[in-house]
């Protein structure tokens, strides 16, 4: 039974990471996944990501070997615009290296963005 999606697709993706495998297949997908894997591409952790619509959805990931560490963030901290430099240092390895995905207002982004709009809002996942 699947507890947290998101988790299980963000651990699949560093799973084959390890391996070596140029693609990973991603099940089930809800909308909020495929917001964050848009963003992983956006910031060229991933490539291309296709979707088939079968019963609960199918990722299918082209990996580009550009991820250290991803995960999700448990529990989902409430974070205000001015505390954001806090969780850098917990869960980023280095300054400017890596997104932590924050899900605002506005909904989700990344801490960056979100610091220069001064939105909070919870923390979700991070990707270096």
């Amino acid at each position: 039974m699947l507890n947290d999606p998101l988790s299980n697709v963000l651990n699949n993706i560093m799973t084959a990471q390890r391996v070596g495998k140029a693609i990973c297949m991603a099940t089930p997908v809800s909308k909020m996944i495929k917001v964050v894997l848009q963003m992983m591409q956006d910031h060229q952790y991933i490539g291309a990501v296709e979707y088939k619509d079968i019963k609960g959805g199918i990722a299918t990931i082209n990996l580009l070997g550009k991820i250290n560490n991803c995960g999700v963030i448990k529990p989902r901290f409430s974070v205000q615009k001015e505390e954001y430099t806090k969780f850098e240092k917990r869960f980023l390895p280095a300054r400017d290296f890596g997104i932590i995905i924050v899900s605002t207002a506005q909904g989700l982004m990344a801490h960056q963005e979100a610091k220069q709009k001064g939105l909070g809002g919870k923390l979700i996942a991070f990707v270096y």
